[in-house]
């Protein structure tokens, strides 16, 4: 149950000072009015926006959120969000939590006459949560106290970004270059905070680690060509997930890599498959690689719609292969009621850490079912969303003297959003 920290549809506060003058509007040609205003309608959106680190999402969606104000030749962007909520989860190994997630985004940007110029920045005060973060059944990753977190969803660190990039136009498109102390690689979709599948839900994917436990790297940097209609992309980062030290940067390395292609054939869609080779990312699997492919096709439209089905297979090297299958939508459907859903199935050998259970390195293949639903609330440069989720599982029979024969849980959440 995780507190969704995400980035939405841009909302843009530039105001720009007017010089009024007196005229006989009876005399005035409104012809060209119409006609720039007819050529604005017709003008056509970019077929794809930025989602997280150097990922594309559909044009439709409108990129990151923020307020947005200039200065000078640079544009600045301010965006965040801070929720508090409360969920309950049943069976053995459920668990109950209040608790709270937060998020600020810090960027800018200049055009230049050779291309662009960005600065971004994350971070977030869940290091002051505990250690073992919040409940999430059937999630696993990364450690606390030493020890694997199984059934629980890890806080954040305290820096989620600290990167630049540049683009120079050439030809029908751009280079570029990414990278920074903490980043994010050229491998799977947009991470889950920053899609629009998943702008109101508030519990991370239980396949985190399938799709995109790199959003918080340290070291990367990512080399790639951008055009309307596609974007290929190398990276070159540190493979090792976070440690449990979350209020500090660790020491880059670039021991791994990955490449992505994304295809963006209108503004409605985005599709990626991405291939990624990663040194050592979980320190309770010393001296094991992993290989992971992952593709997805991401939907949006003007509507308030937006969904994404994904697929992901890990390799361990050595070891055997667990695949993961993700489908999720938000749908908004007017200006103050969301709907939202999540689908997952994932293959997951982490569930018994403890070497002496004889189900420990077994691998049970588990599904969530997840439906939601936030009314929101505007508030001048803010908007506040309450609302709540409720999950059911399916899993094998031999996990019910674990979780039960028919584990649910359910979220509350109140979200406040800087930048709807």
């Amino acid at each position: 149950m995780k507190l969704l920290l995400f980035s939405t549809a841009a909302l843009t506060l530039i105001a720009s000072p007017a010089i009024a003058q007196e005229q006989d509007h009876s005399q005035m040609d409104h012809s060209g009015m119409a006609g720039m205003a007819e050529e604005a309608e017709a003008a056509p959106m970019d077929n794809s926006a930025e989602g997280s680190g150097t990922a594309r999402v559909p044009g439709a969606e409108g990129g990151m959120a923020g307020l947005h104000f200039v200065t000078g030749e640079w544009m600045l962007m301010a965006h965040g969000a801070a929720s508090l909520q409360y969920t309950d989860h049943s069976g053995p190994r459920g668990d109950d939590k209040v608790y709270s997630t937060s998020m600020l985004m810090l960027g800018a940007e200049r055009e230049t006459s050779w291309g662009r110029i960005q600065l971004k920045s994350m971070f977030s005060l869940e290091p002051a949560m505990d250690a073992a973060g919040y409940p999430n059944l059937f999630a696993t990753g990364e450690t606390a106290g030493g020890l694997p977190l199984v059934d629980r969803q890890h806080p954040h660190d305290l820096f989620m970004e600290l990167a630049a990039r540049v683009d120079v136009n050439v030809v029908s498109g751009t280079v570029f270059l990414y990278g920074g102390p903490v980043g994010e690689p050229a491998l799977g979709p947009s991470a889950f905070m920053h899609r629009g599948s998943a702008k109101y839900n508030p519990e991370p994917p239980i396949t985190h680690h399938w799709f995109d436990s790199t959003h918080i790297t340290y070291g990367v940097v990512t080399a790639g060509y951008a055009a309307n209609a596609f974007q290929i992309e190398a990276s070159a980062f540190r493979g090792a997930e976070p440690d449990e030290r979350r209020w500090n940067i660790e020491t880059p390395k670039l021991d791994s890599w990955s490449v992505r292609a994304t295809f963006t054939p209108s503004p409605n869609w985005a599709v990626q498959a991405s291939y990624g080779e990663l040194k050592q990312p979980e320190s309770t699997h010393p001296g094991e690689d992993e290989h992971r492919f992952t593709a997805s096709a991401h939907y949006a439209n003007a509507r308030g719609l937006s969904a994404m089905a994904a697929f992901s297979a890990k390799q361990r090297v050595p070891g055997e292969t667990l695949t993961a299958w993700l489908a999720e939508a938000n749908w908004d459907l007017d200006a103050r009621n969301t709907v939202f859903g999540r689908i997952e199935n994932v293959a997951n050998d982490e569930l018994f850490p403890d070497h002496a259970n004889p189900l420990h390195d077994v691998k049970f293949r588990v599904s969530k079912f997840q439906a939601g639903y936030a009314r929101r609330v505007p508030l001048g440069p803010f908007e506040l969303a309450l609302g709540g989720a409720i999950n059911a599982y399916a899993k094998p029979a031999a996990l019910d003297q674990a979780y039960g024969r028919h584990p649910w849980g359910y979220t509350l959440f109140a979200k406040v959003t800087l930048g709807q």
